[in-house]
């Protein structure tokens, strides 16, 4: 059972990449996810989070104010796959990419799994991916 991520790499600033966390051993269908980051001597934040999906859509989302407009985040049940799409990258976007679960999170909304609140429930983190935006 574990989280896997991907796509990242350096890219110069206003450029894109697309961050993908694959689930392998259990399902996301139905799970809320949370993509984190954490630069350098800094306290690890929530980028963007997704809820659970419903018969509706494919959950809520919610982007923090720093990549808000930037950011997309997206789910592909059939690949078992979600996906962090950063457009207008800047230097500041630089840090390690984190993507997590549980099945604790299922009826929390995404801006209080982003806010760092419910760490303590997060039992599934991938093993993170390097972003660098520089030129």
């Amino acid at each position: 059972v574990q989280l896997v991520e991907s796509g990242g790499g350096l890219v110069q600033p206003g450029g894109s990449l697309r961050l993908s966390c694959v689930a392998s051993g259990f399902s996301l269908d139905g799970l809320a996810i949370g993509w984190f980051r954490q630069a350098p001597g800094k306290e690890r934040e929530g980028v963007s989070c997704i809820s659970s999906k419903d018969d509706s859509s494919d959950g809520d989302t919610y982007f923090s104010d720093s990549v808000k407009g930037r950011f997309t985040i997206s789910r592909d049940n059939g690949k078992n796959t979600v996906y962090l799409q950063m457009d207008s990258l800047k230097p500041e976007d630089t840090a390690v990419y984190y993507c997590a679960t549980d099945t604790e999170l299922t009826i929390y909304p995404p801006e209080q799994i982003c806010s760092g609140s419910l760490y303590g429930l997060i039992g599934y983190w991938g093993q993170g991916t390097q972003v660098t935006v520089s030129s």
